[in-house]
């Protein structure tokens, strides 16, 4: 019965499947070197006994700061040039490449303070780049779905990055970290002049190449969707687009810009509690090395678990409530644990902040959505991920400079809840609609 049908659908499971072990991939390495341990190794190991100036845990901020400042500017580029779908597989190919080659070179890093200007560069570039195939990659998501199943496919993209971060953190603790004395690991190597990280490094690189492989060779036969004229105008092109689109909605309904640009900021200092996290556990809290991977697998399943949860109160109370609340307790925490020290009240706080991570990230998407008119809700993500893009040097830029300015690791914090901060302020003035005139079911 429905021997067609259900080939059918047993191929668009295989194509989602094959599209969000991309995120798989690209989440775990994320973790690895931006987060949980490359960074860690940087600002810790590498930067030791830096002569004079800012810590490193500054210079990080102001790498990942350049970071964002080249994704600002080169995300509204590729945003316009990848609406063909030939060309969103080329960028994808390419990004995703590059992506895998400077984290293998990220092995040559050596535990010297001669080497971290090299290694924030090859964190920079391949932070950069990870950020910049999100674009085309978050494309497709309209090549394998419908008005009705972008919601799950994209939560299950979601979910399965979040598994990518917890798998890749667990192989990189077990076989290469753990332990103590001469050797580290199940691989029993030396963590002398930072063997042990260097070749993790490798292992995260072939874990992105593993799993975006599919993608990448499967990408020419996800259906294509209307038709797209060839981009004109180049950057300034790109800008133009964003700028149009932009002025469109303002006319049609300026809640929906003043909450893309409310979203962008918070969406940044959020991550950038995710990305300074492990500098700051290490750091600041005293956890070891070690430890801050098995915080990060823990950090991992409390945020999915309150992505989870927040969706389900999402549902019954509305999303800005959600969003309002979530970030209300990710600053009263962050604020908190500026009074605070030792790994106890890192654990505890900082899991606290994953729970609420979650829903506030899954319920701005689902408030843009609900904000959004039917056919054009593309135009209103392509908006949600061009602004989030453009303002993505914030949280590092500011947690950079309040280490500077109070000389002190422990005051990058208050910059990043200056970032969340101003987002909530700008999300405060937002009028949602409400829930039973925008719901479309399930």
């Amino acid at each position: 019965m429905g021997n067609p049908g259900s080939g059918s659908r047993r191929s668009e499971r295989s194509r989602v499947l094959t599209w969000a072990l991309w995120d798989t991939g690209a989440a775990g390495l994320s973790a690895i070197v931006v987060t949980f341990v490359f960074s860690v190794y940087l600002t810790g190991s590498v930067g030791q006994g830096l002569p004079g100036g800012a810590p490193p845990a500054s210079w990080l901020g102001r790498a990942l700061a350049v970071a964002g400042m080249t994704i600002a500017l080169l995300a509204p580029l590729i945003g316009v040039w990848v609406e063909d779908p030939h060309r969103r597989r080329v960028a994808l190919t390419v990004l995703t490449g590059l992506a895998v080659a400077l984290t293998c070179a990220m092995s040559l890093i050596r535990e010297r303070p001669g080497y971290l200007w090299p290694g924030l560069a090859l964190l920079a570039a391949t932070a950069a780049c990870g950020d910049l195939a999100s674009v085309p990659y978050n494309a497709m998501l309209r090549q394998l779905s419908t008005p009705r199943t972008s919601g799950r496919i994209s939560g299950f993209g979601l979910a399965a990055g979040f598994m990518g971060s917890v798998g890749l953190l667990l192989v990189v603790y077990f076989g290469f970290i753990s332990g103590s004395g001469s050797t580290r690991g199940l691989l029993h190597l030396s963590p002398s002049d930072g063997m042990n990280v260097r070749t993790a490094m490798l292992v995260a690189g072939g874990w992105l190449a593993v799993f975006a492989l599919p993608l990448l060779l499967r990408a020419r036969l996800l259906p294509s969707v209307g038709e797209v004229a060839p981009p004109t105008g180049g950057l300034l092109g790109g800008y133009r687009k964003l700028w149009t689109e932009l002025s469109a909605e303002w006319r049609r309904d300026r809640n929906l810009v003043y909450f893309v640009v409310a979203s962008a900021v918070f969406r940044d200092g959020l991550a950038g509690v995710f990305t300074f996290g492990g500098v700051l556990g290490v750091n600041v809290y005293g956890i070891s090395p070690a430890d801050v991977l098995i915080f990060g697998v823990a950090a991992s399943v409390v945020a999915a678990l309150g992505a989870v949860v927040g969706g389900l109160v999402d549902d019954r109370i509305g999303s800005k409530r959600v969003i309002t609340a979530s970030l209300g307790s990710i600053i009263a925490l962050c604020l908190t644990m500026m009074t605070l020290s030792g790994p106890r009240a890192f654990w505890l706080c900082g899991l606290l902040l994953c729970l609420f991570i979650g829903p506030a990230q899954s319920s701005a998407r689902t408030l843009l959505l609900r904000m959004s008119r039917d056919g054009k809700e593309g135009v209103a993500f392509g908006l949600y991920t061009m602004t989030g893009r453009a303002v993505s040097f914030l949280a590092p830029w500011l947690f950079s400079v309040f280490v500077d300015v109070f000389g002190a690791v422990r005051a990058g914090i208050a910059g990043l809840c200056l970032v969340m901060g101003v987002g909530l302020v700008g999300l405060l003035r937002v009028h949602a609609p409400h829930r039973s005139l925008t719901s479309t079911g399930v």
